[in-house]
């Protein structure tokens, strides 16, 4: 329980009833989770999240000077942490307000032990999911862009140097191999005017 690769998960924790975030903290602590900070708004919540960059934070969804809705959205954009929302609601609109803002899990007060065991590894499996989409989503538009650049610098050879296409990648392929460089690095050289044929 509470353990990622035997280090505890590292959890901020956002709450602006000091009774109920204090229940949380200690029942999340007997859980064997490490709170490496609490919050009592949304604004401080974010900027705990940046400072101690945890596993996971709990944001009440009702909060002063920020409320945990906005406070959630910031820390799942800038990919901080898996955001578990706590909330006095169990409707299903706020359930959809906190998906939209980022959230990967959801608890609604009062809430036991029992509940936050599996809002925590659901949270965490979630995010894992996310961020390696987001991986997987970066490698695919950095190879279209690779395939871009060897398509445009292909067409620049045709264009500025009357190379049929065969030709141009045959160019850009020895440039390659010359260079001991992928063929998009050769073909970013082409056109930046580092190397010519």
């Amino acid at each position: 329980m509470g353990l990622v690769n035997s280090d505890p998960i590292r959890v901020v924790v956002a709450e602006d009833e000091a009774v109920i975030r204090m229940d949380l903290v200690e029942m999340l602590k007997e859980l064997g989770y490490q709170v490496v900070a609490e919050a009592f708004n949304g604004q401080q919540a974010v900027d705990l999240v940046r400072e101690h960059k945890p596993d996971v934070a709990f944001l009440d969804i009702a909060m002063p000077v920020r409320d945990g809705l906005s406070a959630a959205e910031e820390i799942a954009s800038a990919d901080l942490c898996a955001v578990v929302m706590v909330t006095a609601f169990s409707q299903r609109d706020v359930a959809t307000k906190a998906a939209e803002a980022g959230a990967v899990g959801y608890v609604v007060k009062p809430f036991t032990m029992a509940d936050l065991e599996p809002s925590i590894a659901l949270a965490m499996a979630r995010w894992r999911q996310i961020q390696d989409l987001r991986g997987q989503v970066d490698a695919l538009g950095e190879r279209a862009k690779a395939r871009e650049d060897v398509e445009r610098a292909k067409a620049t050879l045709q264009e500025r140097f009357d190379m049929t296409e065969p030709e141009a990648f045959s160019w850009l392929r020895r440039a390659a191999m010359d260079r001991r460089v992928t063929l998009s690095e050769a073909a970013t050289a082409l056109l930046s005017g580092q190397v010519t044929p």
